[in-house]
């Protein structure tokens, strides 16, 4: 597989819409001991949203179709977490605007505008326990295999196991932002549900990729 088609975006939504399904109440129990408890369903409806809105598109340009898929997660799930995807799928796609496939270049590019986007709109960076402590060493290590030439399924293999590791990282952390700050020290050794979630949007690209290679 050299790139992801429209098509293959489709079925990435979908398959992360799947994902979410399957782990709301896990999500649920996470979020409900640091958090609001309701991550799992913002998630899971967030996605449902953007699965509809791709399934019915008939958009031809890959970065515009992944740039409808954040409006309609934000529309959908208008909290803290759902902002903050859907505008890393937004940032995300803005930056392969343009064209009707995803190779491994623009897919690294679509990952590091995705942690940006997310950065900026959250007042976030590495190490204050969010999803940025996934989604940032995933697209450093796609953006490494994209200058290396590796291919996509290796590349994706690559960034999916940063992003494990960028969540266990987290266990360490104390968390910044959010409710989950409010218990401070108390919140070491507590997996944070925002970085769940994104490990689980990485899951579903890496996934779909390896599927299909």
């Amino acid at each position: 597989m050299n790139a992801l088609s429209i098509g293959d975006l489709k079925g990435i939504v979908a398959l992360i819409s799947q994902i979410m399904d399957d782990n709301r109440a896990r999500l649920i129990e996470i979020d409900g001991q640091i958090g609001d408890g309701d991550l799992g369903i913002t998630m899971a409806k967030g996605f449902m949203a953007a699965r509809k809105e791709t399934e019915s598109s008939v958009e031809t340009d890959a970065g515009k179709l992944l740039t409808k898929t954040g409006v309609a997660i934000a529309k959908a799930a208008p909290s803290t977490m759902g902002t903050l995807v859907a505008t890393g799928f937004m940032a995300g796609g803005r930056s392969v605007v343009g064209t009707d496939s995803v190779d491994m270049s623009r897919l690294a590019a679509f990952f590091k505008a995705f942690v940006e986007g997310i950065m900026q709109r959250g007042k976030a960076k590495p190490g204050e326990k969010t999803v940025v402590d996934v989604f940032f060493p995933a697209a450093e290590a796609i953006a490494s295999a994209a200058a290396e030439g590796k291919d996509l399924s290796e590349g994706m293999r690559l960034c999916f196991a940063a992003a494990k590791e960028g969540l266990a990282r987290t266990r360490n952390m104390v968390a910044q932002h959010g409710r989950p700050a409010y218990y401070q020290e108390r919140s070491r050794e507590m997996e944070d549900p925002g970085a769940t979630a994104g490990l689980l949007i990485i899951q579903g690209f890496h996934d779909w990729i390896a599927l299909r290679s």
